[in-house]
């Protein structure tokens, strides 16, 4: 896994109306803020984005797979996953969770995290559940990580 950069005639010079179009520039590439992987016969798979990304001792969490991986359980309709800061392993995976409405108080931290023990690896489970009412979304319907960092930023795991 990696940051996808690109280059190429018809790669676009910068962003319209940005204030420094070189600073999506790297020595020529532009830098996407895509994580993808590439396979052995050159098929490109987008991860998640470099800054949903959960960066945890080193290591890469891609939140969108951990997000599907809880929305999987049955008494889940929605879940976000946001990184917080953590002072020894920099920072690690706070999911915010929507439970179905027929689910609401009865669904809990520990079922979820032993659904998620036979789907992730350990280093991936999230160190705190949050329940919510919805996740915020963008005009546009998707998930609003940005207001959810900024609801939880300063958050303290247990």
């Amino acid at each position: 896994m990696g940051e996808l950069q690109v280059r190429g005639p018809w790669v676009a010079s910068g962003y319209h109306n940005h204030p420094d179009p070189s600073a999506f520039f790297q020595d020529g590439w532009f830098r996407t803020g895509d994580v993808s992987t590439i396979d052995r016969e050159g098929y490109i798979q987008i991860m998640d984005r470099t800054k949903d990304l959960v960066k945890s001792g080193g290591e890469w969490i891609p939140s969108v797979d951990l997000e599907n991986a809880i929305m999987a359980h049955p008494k889940v309709m929605e879940a976000a996953v946001i990184a917080v800061f953590h002072p020894k392993w920099q920072e690690r995976p706070l999911a915010c969770v929507v439970p179905r409405p027929e689910d609401r108080g009865t669904l809990t931290k520990d079922e979820i995290l032993a659904f998620l023990s036979s789907r992730v690896a350990k280093w991936w489970l999230p160190d705190d559940i949050i329940f919510i009412d919805a996740v915020p979304k963008t005009s546009v319907g998707k998930f609003d990580k940005r207001s959810l960092r900024r609801q939880f930023e300063g958050y303290k795991l247990p």
